[in-house]
């Protein structure tokens, strides 16, 4: 039986080990021939004759998509009333994962878009902003999202995604066995030297994206780690398509 099976559940189908990837949430372009696992954005569609990742975030909101959640359903600040914003991201505001109630609330909205990915055509989905709880000002902890973690790659997992945990190094391996997710999609493990956590749970399981402007050694170097995943590759920050000036792509040779 196929991982995350269960004899009433539709197959899924893993990503290939060691395979090319490429990172195109900027925006979706014909993807280089030797790439064989491509990443997008829900809204886009999966790409042919690659195995196909929907990326999506079930942990905040989508940029400009604040006013598609209640106020109940957003982390407030007890003193001020005010969401809880990202500060990395200010245009993303965290969700509130407390209480069964808010975690189902969120779970029925973010299931919509996981059957949107299943429908589209995708092999897999992963969800963003795991790790919200460490920017919540304590108003959250790791297990309030670990519960919509369970939800999420549930529901992943019932119309026949693979779930892909994203990032959240120092959780690996609490995800995977509590959570149930199949594979990781990390951002930038060799630059800060944590890939051995995810390989250690997820095994040659894991696709790494690192980024030309915090790789703090040249790209060769990185290919030539063996600590690294074999699924590596190297990516602007924006992730902008080719016609943009400061596109990059590059896999290891």
């Amino acid at each position: 039986m196929l991982a995350g099976c269960t004899p009433s559940s539709p197959a899924i189908d893993l990503p290939p080990v060691g395979a090319a990837p490429d990172y195109q949430l900027g925006g979706a372009y014909d993807p280089d021939p030797r790439v064989e696992i491509i990443a997008r954005d829900r809204t886009e569609h999966p790409a042919e004759g690659a195995y196909s990742i929907c990326c999506l975030n079930g942990f905040q909101t989508q940029p400009g998509e604040r006013d598609l959640w209640s106020d109940d359903q957003v982390l407030r600040d007890p003193d001020t009333g005010d969401d809880v914003i990202d500060p990395d991201w200010p245009d993303e505001v965290l969700l509130d994962t407390r209480t069964d109630a808010g975690r189902e609330a969120i779970a029925d909205r973010v299931g919509e878009w996981i059957r949107g990915c299943a429908d589209a055509g995708f092999d897999a989905v992963e969800f963003d902003n795991l790790d919200s709880y460490t920017r919540s000002n304590g108003l959250l902890t790791f297990d309030d999202n670990l519960g919509l973690a369970r939800m999420l790659v549930d529901a992943a997992h019932a119309v026949g995604l693979a779930a892909a945990q994203k990032n959240a190094a120092e959780d690996a391996a609490r995800l995977h066995a509590d959570a149930g997710f199949d594979f990781a999609v990390v951002e930038e493990c060799a630059a800060y030297d944590e890939c051995g956590s995810y390989t250690d749970v997820y095994g040659d399981r894991v696709i790494d994206i690192e980024y030309t402007d915090e790789l703090p050694r040249p790209f060769t170097d990185v290919c030539a780690d063996e600590s690294v995943p074999a699924s590596v590759v190297l990516r602007d920050r924006g992730l902008v398509t080719p016609d943009a000036a400061e596109y990059v792509f590059e896999l290891c040779p």
